[in-house]
């Protein structure tokens, strides 16, 4: 399993949100490039960009950030939020030099364009499933749909995506750790065949550890997201990684 440590900007700062709530944020860094270096420098060999503003706005608000970012780090990033349109995509993928683009409401609310960029940038689009109860939260988690996970997915099982991430909004920024819930979720999608990656409340090498033992019965869970338990020191990208191997 890859780990992927997460940076959210709001503000051109790096902070975390208690599920998802913008209300509930925590400023942990004045220099997101910065902590991109030092996550780098520990060993991951990627990173997930959310842009918080962007989520809320509904178009690239931090890519300038985000820009400066891929260009001081040796290693691919992904990023999600306000990615709604073409433009956006190709702002992301061909100017701002993100490997991969995450795209979670218009996934939901336009099935018919998300199917179209799929064929246009195979294996660059990342499908993010965000849920609550197992039902889809779209709009920077602000609305949660009548749509479950599992059936999102399977509409998608056909294309060609770099991945899905499945985030737990109710463990998101919580450091309650991941819930068993949750692993069969993210085992039934990842046993869809498309690439998993888990995302929400890995808080402890714990977490890991039964992220790793669900991955040797479902082998599409490949990656997991980590985020406010590096920034609170309850897990490091190198024992992580430790764990992962």
């Amino acid at each position: 399993m890859q780990i992927l440590p997460a940076i959210d900007l709001r503000n051109g700062k790096c902070v975390r949100l208690r599920q998802g709530d913008y209300q509930q944020e925590t400023i942990f860094s004045d220099s997101p490039v910065e902590m991109a270096k030092r996550f780098a420098d520990a060993g991951a060999e990627w990173l997930h960009l959310v842009d918080l503003d962007g989520a809320k706005a509904g178009r690239p608000v931090n890519h300038e950030v985000v820009k400066a970012i891929t260009s001081a780090v040796p290693i691919r990033c992904e990023l999600g939020g306000g990615i709604r349109d073409e433009a956006a995509i190709r702002l992301m993928l061909e100017d701002v030099g993100v490997a991969r683009v995450i795209i979670g409401t218009q996934a939901l609310k336009q099935p018919d364009w998300f199917r179209e960029m799929a064929q246009k940038f195979p294996h660059q689009l990342v499908l993010g499933i965000d849920a609550r109860n197992s039902m889809v939260a779209t709009e920077g988690w602000l609305d949660v749909s009548q749509t479950s996970a599992i059936e999102l997915a399977k509409n998608y099982v056909d294309l060609k995506l770099a991945a899905l991430i499945y985030t737990n909004i109710a463990n998101d920024g919580m450091m309650q750790g991941v819930d068993d819930d949750t692993i069969n979720d993210m085992r039934q999608l990842a046993d869809l065949g498309l690439p998993v990656i888990a995302s929400g409340g890995v808080t402890t090498t714990r977490d890991i550890e039964r992220l790793v033992a669900a991955s040797k019965l479902s082998p599409n869970l490949v990656g997991a997201i980590v985020g406010r338990a590096l920034y609170e020191g309850t897990l490091t990208v190198e024992s992580a990684i430790a764990a992962c191997r």
